[in-house]
């Protein structure tokens, strides 16, 4: 048979593997991609049918797969994010790759993992379990409506650092095997050239023909796509790899304003290679040895503790409290995509042995299928955590005890249950409208931070954890004299709007209480609950529009 016929008969069965593998895995709730590799693994000659042999065909479907996986990858990193991290972020990122790369140095190391004569096992080990997944973390995070949380925020700063030291290793990766003074400074001199260079062509001429092709989505996608070629070409000519270019091509479209345009028309693009490239991964996956699948539960086992080690400490001594810090190291308790492209690399290069590389991917695969459970259950497992450690060592982690209500001042006779967007802007009308009530407002939420920020603006705060609203007797809101849940079910762990306002109404029976629902049917189910009020966000959008067009003229 025709070696293209082959390869084109190889991709089909990819997809169509992948598409069923796929299906299954969103079935029991697991990530899509471990769906990819496991149709890999199914048509691979190694553990499957050997449906595909062909090892020709295997590289090359890696390699376009692995080519525009980057490029892709380029085109989701936004660089204007690591403007807002701001200091403390952008240290929390830098500050938990170094100790796990050291950690892991050193760990490896004791397993019997050498760096030197041409063997970079261990320096890669150290590196690729560094890494978490972008993929898997930002999905499950999303799924459960925890992104805009302090623990969301964590993760994604110490995400977007991680990628900037991926591409840092990237850039000297095909000089490691010949570390030079002179080599590194060509290496690092050659990436900043095409950086410089293409971020001068994307701003002042692609910019100008994906405007003008703007009303036909296939030119854009195809323009794009060269763009990315034209760049893997170049980078390969100043002597960095293909893939380094393509992930370059990626970033200078990101960092200008029709970025997010050429990322909506890419996106079909995207999920078809990085569909191929993880067929691929799964087609070299060896028959696996107990000592493999021992080795590899013994790498995941350190990426959660060596994830603890780094983030929560830390976290803790940004002042973000030992919670957050615990939930932020659950969240990125699993190996990266990013190291599979490493390491892949890393063999092609002849870095790393064949073995290292099948290591890697079981240890990815079995972080992965934990990821889901860790991160649905992270705030429990944090909890629980922090309910096991001593008092003194939680005080001393910035977790501090539940503020006891103030005798001196009986005014402070406003509450505000959860410091979120409805919470964060009744603070703002208050200061800007009744700055005489801010004495009399207090705060109550679990995050740290946010709520010396609150105590900063001259409003009151204190710790109360609502998942159990038991704990808020102790604040002395029984006297309040109007108290608002400002959060609704969508963004309350432990318990939901109506087991609270039964708990607050029995706490103070003389209070007025508003609770925050998400549907029209949510109201009559509080207020039967003890609720006063109740405020739906999208019921008073709805009606301040109408309120607008009627003054407009719309009767």
């Amino acid at each position: 048979m025709p070696h293209d016929v082959t390869l084109l008969r190889d991709i089909a069965l990819g997809i169509i593997f992948a598409a069923l593998l796929a299906h299954l895995a969103h079935r029991i709730r697991q990530p899509l991609l471990l769906g990819y590799i496991a149709g890999g693994i199914l048509l691979g000659p190694n553990l499957g049918l050997g449906l595909v042999h062909s090892e020709e065909s295997i590289e090359l479907i890696s390699e376009i797969g692995l080519i525009l996986l980057l490029f892709i990858i380029g085109l989701e990193i936004d660089l204007r994010e690591l403007r807002r991290l701001g200091a403390s972020m952008f240290g929390l990122g830098v500050g938990q790759f170094l100790v796990n790369a050291l950690l892991g140095l050193g760990f490896f190391a004791w397993l019997g993992y050498a760096w030197g004569d041409g063997n970079f096992d261990l320096l890669y080990l150290a590196v690729v379990t560094s890494l978490s997944s972008t993929l898997i973390v930002v999905k499950l995070l999303r799924d459960k409506y925890e992104l805009k949380l302090l623990p969301g925020r964590l993760t994604l700063g110490v995400l977007v650092v991680q990628d900037i030291w991926a591409i840092l290793f990237l850039a000297l990766q095909p000089n490691l095997a010949d570390p030079g003074v002179l080599n590194i400074a060509q290496s690092i001199g050659g990436g900043a050239l095409l950086v410089v260079a293409a971020f001068v062509v994307s701003r002042y001429i692609l910019s100008r023909l994906l405007d003008a092709t703007a009303h036909w989505p296939e030119l854009v996608l195809i323009s794009a796509v060269a763009w990315c070629f034209g760049l893997s070409g170049a980078a390969q000519s100043l002597g960095l790899s293909r893939e380094m270019g393509a992930l370059i091509a990626g970033l200078s479209i990101s960092s200008f304003p029709y970025g997010g345009d050429v990322i909506s028309k890419v996106s079909g693009v995207r999920d078809f290679f990085v569909t191929l490239f993880f067929v691929a991964l799964g087609m070299k996956v060896p028959v696996p040895s107990l000592d493999l699948l021992g080795l590899a539960g013994l790498i995941g086992l350190f990426v959660l503790v060596s994830r603890f080690i780094a983030v929560v400490p830390v976290v803790a001594l940004l002042g973000n409290g030992l919670h957050a810090g615990l939930v932020s190291a659950l969240n990125l308790a699993q190996i990266s995509e990013f190291s599979l492209v490493i390491v892949t690399l890393g063999m092609g290069y002849g870095h790393v042995s064949e073995g290292l590389g099948s290591l890697v991917l079981t240890s990815m695969i079995l972080t992965s299928l934990a990821a889901p459970y860790l991160i649905s259950g992270n705030d429990r497992i944090a909890r629980w955590i922090v309910r096991m450690l001593p008092d003194r060592l939680c005080r001393a982690a910035g977790v501090p005890e539940p503020v006891a209500h103030d005798a001196e001042h009986p005014e402070r006779d406003i509450v505000l249950l959860g410091h979120f967007r409805i919470a964060q802007a009744v603070l703002d009308m208050v200061e800007q409208h009744s700055p005489h009530l801010k004495p009399r407002v207090t705060v109550v939420s679990a995050e740290t931070h946010p709520g010396r920020e609150v105590q900063r603006r001259g409003f009151q705060w204190a710790y109360g954890d609502l998942a159990h609203p038991e704990g808020l007797e102790h604040l002395g809101i029984a006297e309040a004299r109007v108290i608002v849940t400002t959060i609704s079910d969508t963004f309350l762990k432990g318990t939901n709007t109506r087991r609270l306002v039964k708990t607050l109404r029995r706490i103070a029976p003389d209070a007025v209480i508003v609770m925050t629902g998400e549907e029209r049917t949510d109201t009559e189910d509080l207020r039967q609950a003890g609720a006063d009020h109740v405020l739906v966000p999208g019921e008073i959008t709805g009606e301040h529009v109408v309120n607008l067009l009627r003054a407009a003229g719309y009767h």
